[in-house]
Order: C-alpha cells, then sequence, then structure tokens
C-alpha cells in the first residue's frame, strides 16, 4: 500500500481535550469514540450508533454531520465511512493493528489449510491479509482477491499467479465490490476461500455493508471450501446484513481467550472450531 500523505486532522481530532464534564466534553468524547468505531470496523451503519451510544437518531445523525465536516468522515445511504482522503489510509492502517497478535495466530494457523497447486479465494478483510506472510512458502498458488491492499502484498511473490478482481472501487476497504467485481467471480472456481466478518451472533456472520456480504457470498459460492477467520471480538459486536450461518463453513478459526461460552455453543451447534494458540 502507498503511504499516506501527512494530514494531521485526524491525530488533531483524536488527542483533542477539554476541561470537566461538560455537555462540550462529554459530546466530544462521544465523537471520538464514533470515530474510532469507522476506523476499527471500516463503515457502520448509523442507526446502530444509537444502541452503541445511547444516542437519538437525529443526535447520531448531527455528530456525524459534524466529523463529515471536519473532513474526518464519509456519510451515505445510512451509513458512515472513512472520508475519501489519507484518513482512509488510516483507517486501513488502524484496522489492521487491531488484534494483531490475534489476527497473526489465526492466519499462522489457518495457513495449515493451504497445499501447493491450490488456488484461492482471499477477501478484502485484514485478518485474511495476515494470511500474505505464509503464501510464497506455499507457492505454487493461484490467488483470487478483490483487495487491492492484497494484491500490492503479493505483485512481487514467485511462483504466485494473482487474479485481481475488478468492478468498483471502494475506498474505506481499499477494495472492489459491486456487479462487475461479483460477474468475475461467477466465472471462476477456487479450492479454498479464506473469509473474515465484522460480527457473530446466534450462530450467524453478519457484516454492516450489503454490497461486501453479497461479493463475499459470491466467493463463497464458488470456492470448494470455506474458512472463516475470526477473533474474540467479533463475537461482541453486531451488524446488519447476514452472510452464512456458521455451519456452512468447513472450519471456524478463532483464537485462544476467545469466551468459553461462545465455544462451547457453536461447538455444541455442530461448528467445526479450530482454536489458534496465541504465542
Amino acid at each position: 500500500m502507498t503511504q499516506p500523505v501527512q494530514d494531521n486532522s485526524l491525530e488533531r481530532f483524536m488527542s483533542e481535550r477539554l476541561p470537566g464534564d461538560s455537555r462540550q466534553a462529554r459530546q466530544l468524547a462521544r465523537r471520538q469514540l464514533i470515530v474510532e468505531a469507522v476506523m476499527t470496523e471500516g463503515a457502520v451503519r448509523i442507526e446502530d450508533l444509537t444502541g452503541r451510544f445511547g444516542i437519538s437518531l437525529m443526535t447520531a445523525h448531527r455528530d456525524i454531520d459534524d466529523l463529515v465536516e471536519r473532513g474526518l468522515l464519509h456519510k451515505t445511504r445510512g451509513v458512515v465511512s472513512a472520508a475519501p482522503t489519507s484518513l482512509v489510509e488510516s483507517s486501513d492502517l488502524y484496522r489492521a493493528t487491531r488484534q494483531q497478535t490475534e489476527k497473526q495466530a489465526i492466519a499462522s494457523h489457518a495457513a495449515a489449510w493451504i497445499e501447493p497447486g491450490q488456488s484461492l479465494f482471499l477477501d478484502d478483510s485484514t485478518t485474511v491479509l495476515q494470511l500474505a506472510r505464509y503464501l510464497p512458502a506455499k507457492a505454487p498458488l493461484t490467488v483470487i482477491t478483490n483487495s487491492l491492499t492484497l494484491m500490492n502484498s503479493l505483485k512481487d511473490a514467485r511462483d504466485i499467479t494473482l487474479l485481481g478482481l475488478g468492478g468498483q472501487y471502494h475506498n474505506w476497504c481499499n477494495a472492489y465490490m459491486g456487479q462487475m467485481t461479483r460477474s468475475a467471480i461467477a466465472g471462476l472456481r477456487a479450492d479454498c476461500f479464506f473469509v473474515s466478518m465484522s460480527a457473530i451472533m446466534d450462530g450467524q456472520v453478519f457484516h454492516q455493508s450489503a454490497e461486501t456480504v453479497e461479493t463475499k457470498r459470491a466467493m463463497f459460492d464458488a470456492a470448494e471450501r470455506r474458512i472463516l477467520l475470526a477473533d474474540h471480538t467479533k463475537f461482541e459486536r453486531r451488524a446488519l446484513y447476514s452472510f452464512a450461518r456458521l455451519t456452512e463453513f468447513d472450519a471456524v478459526i478463532v483464537n485462544q481467550g476467545i469466551a468459553i461460552p461462545a465455544l462451547r455453543r457453536m461447538q455444541e451447534e455442530g461448528v467445526k472450531v479450530e482454536v489458534a494458540p496465541l504465542r
């Protein structure tokens, strides 16, 4: 990924503080948490912010409008994402560093599912991105992805045939999605699909973006085996659009430290769960 141009507006805003417990101080703290949530998850439905922060929809829109005016966020069709500036790079990098130890452990464990000669669908998630470091040792491979970040990571790898999926570019995740992307996927078949999503609830996997769900589902349907990579925080989040049931995956790889009730629930429901040890 190219380095972002210097832009300190995000840093200044996130470090800003107001004295006391005034209404303005609480408002600023809430807006900083909203920015952090968007940077962590990539995109968030505005309606979801009301329950998360205990505010009205009108207050949520007022907060978002202020952050949009500051150039920090972008609002469209009820979804808020990082603004289409160098801050998108910051958001991408920020999400990549969240739960980094857990994501690395999960990716290391997931690499055991890969064998030389296979074709792989890899999604645009920051968890699956951690797989890139293990792929050269598994070559020759064919890697199919919609992630521009992943394409850049693998472009110089030897014995890896890289197929980039085009379509409409989405800056918040540095990836291509949409009808053109899904049409390209429909003409392909792969041995394995590695995917991560935003949230896991009631035995199902969810994401806050309908278009993301549609694109990843196309890869899911075009792969022989499907592997879900999910760190423990995914079991603490909520998102709107259902993607698949956990029982539809050939394996769900979680990190050591996942809540025992969540682990037992999956095992009781017949989900094939593998726990990646933390180093």
